[in-house]
């Protein structure tokens, strides 16, 4: 992977799609990222293409007012303290706009003289990065026109040539086949960069250090200390505009076979012999070749019905206006996978994402298995819990570890506590939205973060069985309210595999949730009698356990556990300084403390 801090090389970069959602919304953000930490050299430019009848200047002027509603958006990627006039000046006059269609031969006639002045003008060398962030149905024939109009020939002496193309790759295994086939017979493989996002996040290549530069976590990594994996991608967001997109895409297209496989992969790969992308590349791929083919009983789908996010309410997804008010596309989507390796066989790897979600958050969660010998633990209480290790991908960068320890006291209590490392705490903060080091390694051309053809056909193997289900099922897709944790389904998926549960969707790292009764109750170590039965109360029951004379009433809140606690204290504190007082010594005893 290309050092952050290096300088790309001259470079014109091509977008297809200039006024799209993804440009606006974490492309142009990307090139604005680099610029302003110096990435980007003097010889750089865009030429944003597009069918839209604008103006050059019009189309800047929208890149920047997108730019600076960015960072009035909370749930957006994009953060920044404000637009930094200078930089956004200086990529703003290198935005260059092409109008023509997609599939029209005049529109590369002209996107090649443009190439050809632009190119003189920034002095970029030849070197030229097509970046197809179009709809899914575009690619095959911007590609073919790339070719037949020789805009991707590379040669020694005229710089070099390459293209990304956005996910998803394919509408199913069929299409990514076809689709790599056009690409094969135009590019060569070192030409073409598939691109996922999620890769080019700092908490996602991170994995890489933490598992093999610390000798205290691979020795656990495996089947036999890890219970299961739970790899979550929420949204609050619904389709924004974007139902045209979406609703013959739907959320296990979008999400799953590109974002989430490759979370997989990052989690599940072996040590790679080298840090080399070839080598980093080889060992993802193994991971989601040996993923199991999907059969309907490991996945459960959902679609939002109207509900609220926060206090806000938002309509049901059949209510969007870009959408068919019959739709059947799903916007959830949650499965059981199984990584038949050696490392990982029998561990279950479970899988969720969607929509309109109570809140955003990405994450991957290793819950460990319980000790194999537990003296602490009485078979009448149950008070362990279990232990966490959650990498945080977004908004709260960062690792945490959540583990038991004793309770302070004379009684032996177990009670969960957490160890946090957030990127915010120990280093400079930096505003990325993911595509910034994947632009960076495309132009330096190195491939370790991205897709080969072999991966991409892997991944639609996987979920093939799921698509052709639901294409020839009548059922409806169930709703789950906009604002809720998904459709009760996918935890009947956990339930009905070991008992699991999924943990619960929050934004950032809040503190452990305290046990429920049955795992807060004291463990001791000696031997527990059960209380006498009361009022022909069975043994069992929670009023059978409470003393004589002694309320059952459920416990405070924590809060208000706090809160009263704090004013016990302050009591106290006042009783000891009203005794010092009488006795008058308060004033010898303040000059000995001080």
């Amino acid at each position: 992977m290309s050092d952050a801090s290096q300088t790309t090389p001259p470079c014109l970069i091509v977008v297809f799609g200039a006024r799209g959602d993804l440009t606006r919304r974490l492309v142009l953000p990307a090139l604005y990222n680099l610029r302003h930490s110096g990435a980007l050299p003097e010889e750089f430019a865009v030429i944003g293409v597009d069918h839209g009848a604008v103006s050059e200047v019009a189309w800047r002027r929208m890149l920047g007012d997108a730019m600076r509603g960015l960072m009035a958006d909370r749930d957006a990627e994009f953060k920044a303290d404000g637009l930094d006039e200078e930089v956004w000046g200086w990529l703003r006059s290198r935005l260059h706009y092409l109008r023509g269609d997609f599939n029209d031969a005049a529109t590369y006639r002209s996107l090649g003289a443009l190439l050809e002045k632009i190119g003189a003008q920034y002095r970029t060398g030849g070197n030229v990065l097509f970046y197809l962030a179009t709809a899914a149905r575009f690619f095959a024939p911007v590609i073919e026109q790339l070719g037949s109009a020789g805009l991707v020939k590379q040669g020694a002496s005229s710089g070099w040539r390459r293209v990304i193309v956005e996910k998803p790759f394919g509408h199913d295994l069929q299409s990514a086949r076809e689709l790599n086939a056009i690409v094969g017979r135009v590019l060569d493989e070192d030409q073409v960069f598939r691109i996922d996002h999620f890769l080019g996040k700092e908490t996602v290549q991170n994995i890489l250090a933490f598992r093999f530069a610390n000798g205290l976590f691979e020795p656990v990594w495996n089947r036999d200390r890890i219970d299961h994996v739970q790899i979550t991608a929420a949204e609050t967001i619904g389709v924004e505009g974007r139902g045209g997109f979406y609703d013959p895409t739907g959320c296990l297209r979008d999400m799953v076979p590109n974002h989430l496989f490759q979370l997989l992969a990052m989690i599940a790969m072996e040590p790679p012999a080298a840090f080399t992308p070839a080598a980093m590349l080889r060992r993802r791929a193994e991971v989601i070749e040996a993923v199991r083919p999907l059969s309907p009983a490991d996945v459960v789908r959902g679609q939002y019905a109207a509900g609220a996010i926060g206090r806000n309410a938002v309509p049901g997804y059949r209510e969007e206006d870009t959408v068919p008010p019959d739709s059947n596309t799903e916007t959830y989507v949650a499965m059981k996978l199984q990584v038949d390796t050696w490392r990982w066989a029998g561990v279950p790897f479970y899988l969720r994402t969607g929509k309109r979600l109570r809140e955003r958050t990405t994450e991957i969660a290793i819950r460990f298995k319980p000790a194999p010998l537990a003296p602490l633990r009485s078979a009448e209480i149950g008070g362990y819990g279990p232990d966490w290790l959650v990498l945080h991908i977004q908004p709260d960068e960062g690792i945490s570890l959540q583990f038991d320890v004793k309770r302070p006291g004379a009684r032996v209590s177990l009670a969960p506590v957490r160890m946090d490392f957030r990127y915010r705490d120990w280093f400079p903060k930096e505003y990325t939205v993911g595509y910034e080091r994947l632009l960076q390694d495309c132009m330096h051309g190195e491939a370790g973060l991205f897709q080969d053809a072999t991966m991409v056909e892997a991944a639609w193997t996987i979920v093939q069985p799921i698509l052709d289900a639901w294409q020839t099922s009548a059922d409806e897709t169930p709703q789950y309210p906009a604002g809720s944790a998904g459709p009760a389904a996918a935890d009947a998926l956990l339930a009905l595999n070991g008992g699991h549960t999924w943990r619960t969707l929050t934004a950032g790292r809040r503190p452990p949730p305290r046990r429920p009764p049955e795992a807060t109750a004291t463990t001791e170590t000696r031997p527990v009698t059960p209380a006498p039965k009361r009022g022909g109360a069975k043994a069992g029951d929670a009023s059978a356990s409470a003393k004589p004379g002694k309320s059952t009433k459920r416990k405070p809140a924590p809060a208000a556990v706090k809160t009263q606690a704090a004013k016990k204290v302050a009591k106290k504190v006042a009783k000891k300084a009203a005794k010092r007082a009488t006795r008058g010594t308060a004033a010898k005893r303040s000059s000995r403390k001080g």
